[in-house]
């Protein structure tokens, strides 16, 4: 069956309309999307592309493998901290609804969404993200696990689609696995306002951050032994080849990670091995690369306790809660979106 809903397209694909997708924007709006972001950063100095686009199929499979590596602590450290609280986190909020952005397969989730169901109060799951896959598998799964849980899945872009968020009954939104820190503060600071501004008085927002740390390790969880950090990085070089009908060489760039100390983020690059000439079909582009030149493809922040509930509160938040795991690597924060405050 299929309708239409908010302007977007709307599917319920399991039986008895157990969940319906919204999609707002489609791989049309993706593949302009692209177009216009690589236009962009091959052509800027130093060359930026935005971490976005890491996730095709295999980028999404490549970043399953890095949450499983030894030297990548984010992932199991917040399943520390949600495995502990989740209780708690449902209890405070009183929702009844979880909105999930950037949902991906949802691992994490199911901890919110147990301990949600165990207190009486689940109602309704929406997740949100770019990658259609991933969120229908999301979808599915969440509709088989909870026979009574209505769900409707939303695929679309941070930044123009949080709009398509469905309103009504008490939400809690949470934005886990520390991607918070893929953006840089003026497009945080964004970022967090549209939160603000899609949450009604009264509802809450669960975040998860990275906190700073010894830089070896921070490091060390961006460049594992493995290499399979480095291919996740040069696969955004397959994903301009086929997308866009370009020649990267993806084995003649190598994957580099740097920490910034005042910035306090980790940044991923792609270094040229000798000098390139990359043609851009689609876009009728062609790009030069000098010997090491280097393309920054990921910004990744790590955060002080004290910083995020600043920036929250600046956002129009009040921090109810904040957890660290037991060796103090990761952050979850519960706030509450204030009547009155900005924006």
């Amino acid at each position: 069956m299929a309708s239409v809903s908010g302007g977007a397209s709307v599917a319920a694909d399991a039986p008895g309309d157990r969940y319906r997708i919204s999609v707002c924007t489609d791989g049309a709006a993706l593949d302009r999307a692209l177009a216009a972001d690589v236009s962009a950063g091959l052509t800027s100095l130093p060359k930026d592309l935005p971490p976005k686009w890491f996730y095709d199929d295999e980028g999404s499979r490549l970043f399953g493998e890095i949450t499983r590596l030894a030297e990548y602590y984010p992932t199991r450290r917040e399943h520390e901290i949600l495995r502990r609280v989740a209780p708690d986190v449902a209890a405070r909020s009183g929702a009844g609804t979880l909105v999930e952005l950037g949902s991906g397969f949802s691992d994490k989730t199911r901890l919110l969404l147990d301990a949600m169901a165990g207190a009486g109060i689940l109602r309704k799951f929406v997740p949100f993200d770019v990658n259609e896959a991933a969120l229908r598998a999301t979808a599915s799964g969440a509709a088989a696990a909870y026979p009574a849980l209505s769900v409707h899945g939303v695929v679309g872009e941070f930044g123009k689609d949080l709009r398509a968020v469905p309103r009504g009954g008490r939400r809690l939104v949470a934005l886990l696995g520390g991607t918070i820190g893929n953006f840089t503060g003026p497009e945080r600071r964004a970022f967090l306002a549209e939160i603000a501004g899609m949450s009604d008085a009264g509802e809450t927002f669960l975040l998860g951050a990275d906190l700073v740390k010894d830089r070896a390790r921070l490091l060390a969880a961006y460049d594992d032994a493995a290499g399979v950090t480095a291919q996740f990085n040069r696969n955004v070089l397959h994903v301009i080849n086929r997308r866009l009908d370009a020649d990267f060489d993806p084995q003649r760039f190598t994957h580099v990670a740097t920490y910034d100390e005042e910035t306090q983020w980790v940044e991923m690059w792609l270094r040229a091995d000798g000098p390139q000439v990359v043609h851009v079909r689609r876009l009728g582009l062609r790009v030069t690369f000098g010997d090491g030149e280097a393309m920054r493809t990921e910004v990744s922040a790590k955060f002080r306790p004290s910083q995020i509930a600043a920036e929250l509160s600046e956002a129009g938040f009040a921090v109810m809660s904040q957890w660290l795991d037991d060796a103090g690597d990761f952050s979850l924060t519960l706030a509450e979106r204030v009547d009155g405050a900005k924006p």
